[in-house]
């Protein structure tokens, strides 16, 4: 932040701005009371904020409006909330304080900036103090604890902190790269899978392509163009699709809108990545939204409603059976409801439809603000406390002693981001449980004592073990016994916290001796491979498996909850390390200030290690981040690596700037591309002819198989750097009989 006086015109950028934002705020107050306070918020924020500027060099107080206008109209709160989005800087960055706040505008405004400040204050605390403790615990992580915790107290909190984040995203390209980097994994590691498990889908949607605007420039770009190019060309097949929907619906007398939706860059670019497949390969790139008014005096349930608009439009149109979504039966933990189905047009291209009443699309929209709305004028859906389960759940999580920082962040994200199934119990009571769940998660799911008890269910009366692992629509009973209790080998399969931290409970009697069972069995696996179980090997298998001290690492092992299956790697990387890590590649780039920036392909001996991490491959031309250990060592990701994201979110102190020198002819890269196609004579030697005497790349390994007359495999090869790569992908996609040719991980 800066001082200097306001201008004329600095003024006038407020004003407008904040008549926008109380235009928006007059829809969600219930009178002029509710309304006076948002303007003297507004005032107060102002006057407190005066000829303070941001590092745009804009007035600091377009960010607390700009706040506030994500809040009433993205996740559609009401007037306390959009005072303390207003006000949430004031007691951080001036002289007043909570109590003053209370004092002029009450209890709950006051404590809903509190929380903010609390936020702010640890995260700003980050870039001030290192963020690793002399424990190995991670500052950053409990922060991020703090930060949820705040769920407990009032999940508003933490919807302000997510239109406080959208903002400081939106205009993050005045940040340093380091912090940019830091800023952008927190917020793909936590804030995303929050916005999406709250229902906010608006802000997630934009927070995922900035996300990928910064950190895959190029892929965004591209993609983007792309879908531009596709929508001018596919504008008339689309709205000759929805034409005939409109009058089929207006005949049966719907009341009802029609939104034209497309594919985000970021959802292109993401099911590219995990389907291996081009953009041209993305079929579902079109889906429309049929939004309509619920009759309440109909004898049809709103469910019933929507079924008879399927009815309809899929007596025009052909549909995809196996794309069918009934989110309307089944609705998912953050209360979203919808029926989805997939058409084919007259044209020949799929087109996804959404079909959701009005209150429906108000919560898939705002979420959990919409949900809470609904509840207090009155309307309890059927599946309504899906949400509230979800909250309940997460706050038992928190509020657990046992769990420190690191494992909760990676629990809370493994729970934000985990697809869920549905199953049900003999009398037929649905319950929602996470996707590759167990019997035996189930039976905890229900009742603990059940839990320790189990000792086999009948799942759709077929009699089976407790590690069987359930699937949607599966109805399970489970079979106990008064005598059984936990056994340590069921740690082994457990998948849900829950059911994970009873277990542990029951056997921490005998921490201890589980403990020096751990120590001797990880003693005994690293003699086997040949090595010594000396405090530096001690010191790298703790980092390689993430551990906050020595004593949770040997329980972990005893306890059978970290299996050693990647020792041997482990180890192996250790001794790599340590006999050479390419200290020539890397140097600090002396004409960067920033002691953050490094350069890779340098050959300062004196300069830090550095390793190419093998989870991604980066290669030059990639964007990249890296990881500077306590040794000194510096681990090269792409940014868009999601072990990178994790990393960062943990142990944001660690990120630095690699910066690639050109490629040296001699130094090459290994990388993966996948291939398929329709096969033919002659085809596998056109490929390797090309790569080897055209391209003159060094293949390492090559792996193609054809059957009925398709192939499809990989090759993985060296290459200098991305531009040779892009190069070399663009000509093999030009070779007869390839209809896909893309990079894919190692």
């Amino acid at each position: 932040m800066s001082y200097s006086e306001f201008t004329e015109k600095d003024y006038e950028v407020i004003a407008r701005d904040c008549e926008t934002l109380m235009t928006s705020a007059k829809r969600r107050c219930a009178d002029e009371r509710e309304l006076s306070i948002v303007r003297q918020a507004f005032d107060f924020a102002n006057e407190a904020h005066k000829n303070v500027r941001r590092r745009s060099g804009e007035p600091y107080m377009l960010h607390p409006i700009a706040v506030a206008q994500i809040v009433v109209d993205d996740i559609g709160l009401g007037y306390k909330s959009i005072s303390a989005a207003l006000l949430h800087d004031v007691v951080e960055d001036t002289d007043y304080t909570v109590e003053d706040l209370r004092e002029r505008f009450g209890d709950k405004i006051a404590s809903l900036v509190d929380g903010l400040t609390k936020i702010k204050t640890v995260l700003d605390n980050e870039d001030k103090n290192k963020l690793t403790d002399i424990s190995g615990q991670s500052i950053q992580a409990e922060n991020f604890k703090r930060i949820l915790l705040t769920l407990n107290d009032d999940p508003r909190v933490v919807l302000i902190k997510l239109a406080d984040r959208l903002h400081n995203c939106r205009t993050i390209e005045f940040m340093p790269e380091h912090k940019r980097d830091k800023i952008l994994s927190e917020t793909m590691f936590i804030f995303i899978p929050l916005a999406h498990r709250l229902g906010l889908y608006s802000v997630k949607s934009e927070l995922e392509n900035i996300w990928l605007r910064y950190k895959e420039p190029d892929a965004y770009e591209e993609i983007n163009s792309k879908i531009n190019r596709n929508i001018k060309e596919r504008e008339q097949e689309i709205n000759a699709f929805v034409s005939p929907i409109e009058a089929a619906l207006q005949k049966a007398g719907f009341r009802f809108e029609i939104k034209k939706r497309v594919k985000t860059p970021y959802s292109a670019w993401h099911k590219m990545q995990v389907k291996q497949i081009p953009f041209e390969q993305i079929y579902d790139l079109y889906a429309i939204r049929i939004i309509f008014e619920a009759d309440s005096h109909s004898t049809e349930t709103e469910r019933d409603q929507c079924y008879h608009i399927f009815s309809i439009i899929t007596g025009i149109y052909r549909y995809m059976p196996e794309r069918l979504r009934d989110w309307v039966k089944h609705p998912k933990s953050n209360g979203y409801e919808a029926l989805h189905c997939t058409l084919l047009s007259p044209s020949g291209i799929w087109v996804e439809v959404q079909i959701r009443t009005r209150r429906m699309d108000d919560i898939a929209e705002k979420g959990i603000a919409a949900h809470w709305a609904y509840k207090k004028n009155g309307y309890i859906g059927e599946n309504d406390n899906e949400m509230d389960l979800w909250l309940a759940r997460i706050k038992d999580i928190l509020v657990n002693p046992d769990v420190n920082a690191l494992e909760l962040l990676d629990i809370i994200h493994n729970d934000l981001t985990s697809s869920e199934i549905y199953v049900f119990t003999p009398k037929g009571e649905q319950r929602a449980i996470q996707k590759g769940a167990t019997v035996l998660d189930f039976a905890y799911l229900i009742h603990t004592e059940i839990g320790n008890k189990a000792i086999a269910a009948k799942v759709n009366q077929r009699l089976v073990s407790l590690s069987h692992v359930i699937k949607t629509g599966d109805q399970i009973e489970i079979i106990t016994a008064e005598d059984e209790h936990p056994k340590r080998e069921w740690l082994q399969f457990l998948q849900t916290h829950r059911a994970k931290s009873v277990v542990i409970d029951y056997f921490k009697n005998e921490r201890k001796q589980t403990a020096d069972f751990g120590r001797k069995t990880l003693e005994d696996q690293v003699i086997s491979l040949g090595y010594k179980l000396d405090e530096d090997t001690l010191q790298k298998i703790e980092v390689a498996y993430d551990t906050p001290n020595r004593e949770e690492l040997f329980y972990r092992i005893g306890i059978g909850l970290l299996k050693l299956n990647n020792l041997a790697e482990v180890l192996k990387k250790t001794r790599q390390h340590r006999l050479s890590l390419l200290r020539k590649i890397i140097k600090r780039d002396e004409k960067v200030k920033t002691p953050e920036t490094y350069v890779i392909g340098g050959d300062n001996p004196d300069g830090p290690r550095f390793v190419i991490a093998t989870c991604c491959n980066p290669i030059p031309g990639d964007p990249v981040v890296g990881f500077k250990s306590p040794d000194g060592t510096v681990t090269v990701h792409k940014k868009s690596c999601p072990v990178a994201e994790s990393i960062a979110a943990k142990h944001g102190d660690w990120v630095v700037v690699p910066k690639w020198l050109a490629p040296a002819e001699e130094k090459s890269f290994l990388v993966r591309i996948s291939i398929k196609g329709i096969d033919r004579v002659g085809l596998l030697n056109e490929i390797s002819r090309y790569l080897s005497l055209v391209m003159g790349v060094n293949m390492r390994r090559l792996n193609l198989t054809a059957e009925e007359g398709l192939f499809e495999g990989f090759i993985d090869l060296y290459v200098n750097s991305r531009e040779i790569l892009e190069k070399m992908l663009h000509k093999l996609s030009g070779i007869e009989g390839i209809e896909s040719v893309t990079r894919s991980e190692l």
